[in-house]
């Protein structure tokens, strides 16, 4: 359970809908504190029911403006105020107004300029904001902080309507541009009225040459993005209106912009807009780079997997002129493990991600093992469990231990006499267990793995040690033989 919850079920009325639009409002809320040049801190009434009147206030939030100093240098989250002790909060609940202070207070050596905002919800004030902007550090009257700060107030008042934060933004916020990235203020007519410093030097980048004020954002965006041969954008201008909310990006030869549309609402009409942007250029740059990269990786598993089927069929092609059958044998071994290693790859190439889903990979070595043995059509396999997705510096030699394993089963324990062969696959948090069993002859008297002589085992006992840093364990009963093996993850 988060701090949030806690404090709204130990200590208030909060229902699970006001709760969740608490939530949104934390989750959006450092756009005010920027434009504001304020901390936030939210304030929840003290009851037990609605019905109730408050005996106080509860802090449950609080954010730290990233546009100037902030005034509490620790967090309040958890401190509690009773009802009369602020009067501007307790207005601020009853009255369903903001409510700015006339003069400023002193918080310890600051001068500090407050005002409370309620915060509605489905009609009902769920809670309260109080700003505190320190007077004395406070930025200048300039157009910058002049057009800030009246964002801040009209959000404030969509705040205390119950318009802001917005609904059904799902993940449009994420990520959120910050205010210093650049801001533009729309009028009503979707107009450019306030450009700050950095909005205007994204479009130069784009392109644009002259004022940004004064024209429409729309027309602007459009012809910075047709300005370059290969870049198109359609209804650029109807999604850069202000009316609705939006994301958008727009690019060009020379630069890439992620604009966030948000409409300034007063009751039912919308007043405006303001557009956070972000020149995203360098991120989309690397981001091309990355799937260039990513595509490059898939394109050389590609091609390992061919070259390693080329060998595999020219080793199968000497083995059939070879006479001696104990040679033939060797070079068919070599061809049923370089073709475990091709699986790996194959899985690679045709995968965006970096890991391996194992899964898949040991279906087609238990296909291509079956195939091999003249026992095929009288052995049962029984498979359980799963190990999900596997780094490729594990799953290679991963699926030439397992192949390995089922071929020795197959070859040895199941030549003669038994039917059932039995792989299990078992994934903790911190470790893989793959089991494989049958129900043949078992092992021979005074087996031991580590002297024993077949080529196999030792290719598979050199792997899980040196590779996959894991443990193998033969064991053989009246019910066959079971191979362990268990590998870090």
């Amino acid at each position: 359970m988060s701090q949030l919850e806690k404090l709204l079920g130990a200590r208030t009325s909060i229902t699970i809908d006001q709760a969740n639009r608490i939530r949104a409002l934390i989750a959006d809320w450092q756009l005010l504190a920027d434009l504001s040049f304020a901390d936030l801190i939210l304030w929840v009434p003290i009851r037990k029911d609605v019905s109730m009147w408050p005996t106080g206030h509860i802090a449950v939030a609080h954010i730290r403006p990233t546009t100037t100093s902030t005034v509490f240098i620790n967090d309040v989250i958890g401190d509690e105020v009773l009802w009369g002790a602020k009067p501007g909060i307790d207005e601020a609940l009853s009255g369903d107004e903001i409510v700015k202070s006339s003069d400023p207070e002193k918080i310890g050596d600051m001068l500090v300029k407050t005002q409370t905002i309620p915060v509605t919800f489905a009609g009902q004030v769920i809670g309260v904001i109080s700003s505190y902007r320190n007077v004395e550090h406070s930025r200048g009257s300039g157009k910058l902080e002049t057009n800030y700060r009246e964002v801040a107030q009209h959000l404030y008042q969509m705040v205390a309507q119950g318009s802001f934060p917005y609904k059904d933004v799902g993940t449009l916020f994420e990520p959120v541009p910050r205010v210093g990235d650049g801001l533009i203020r729309l009028d009503a007519n979707s107009a450019i009225s306030f450009a700050s410093p950095n909005a205007k030097s994204a479009f130069s980048r784009m392109g644009w040459r002259g004022d940004l004020e004064g024209r429409n954002l729309g027309e602007v965006a459009e012809q910075v993005v047709t300005a370059s041969p290969n870049a198109s954008e359609e209804g650029v201008r109807s999604r850069l209106n202000g009316k609705q909310l939006q994301r958008v990006e727009i690019d060009n030869q020379g630069a890439t912009i992620d604009l966030l549309v948000l409409p300034l609402i007063n009751g039912d009409d919308k007043t405006g807009a303001i557009v956070l942007l972000q020149n995203v250029t360098e991120l989309r740059r690397r981001d091309r780079e990355l799937v260039t990269k990513d595509a490059t990786i898939r394109e050389i598993h590609h091609r390992v997997k061919n070259n390693l089927q080329t060998v595999s069929a020219l080793l199968r092609l000497q083995s059939r002129r070879i006479e001696d059958p104990a040679a033939a044998a060797a070079l068919d071994e070599a061809v049923r493990r370089i073709a475990s290693i091709a699986l790996v790859h194959e899985t690679l190439s045709n995968s965006t991600q970096t890991t391996v889903a194992f899964d898949e990979v040991l279906s087609s070595l238990i296909t291509h093992a079956l195939e091999l043995s003249p026992r095929m059509g009288e052995l049962q396999i029984e498979r359980t469990g799963e190990i999900g997705s596997l780094e490729s510096r594990i799953a290679t030699p991963l699926s030439l231990v397992v192949t390995e394993l089922i071929h020795n089963a197959l070859e040895h324990g199941l030549a003669k006499s038994g039917t059932h062969l039995r792989i299990g696959l078992q994934r903790y948090s911190n470790e893989g267990l793959v089991t494989i069993s049958d129900d043949g002859v078992g092992l021979p008297e005074g087996f031991d793995l580590v002297s024993s002589s077949n080529l196999g085992l030792q290719i598979v006992r050199t792997l899980t040690e040196n590779e996959l840093k894991g443990e193998l364990k033969l064991e053989s009963s009246e019910k066959g033989t079971h191979a362990k093996l268990r590998f870090p993850l």
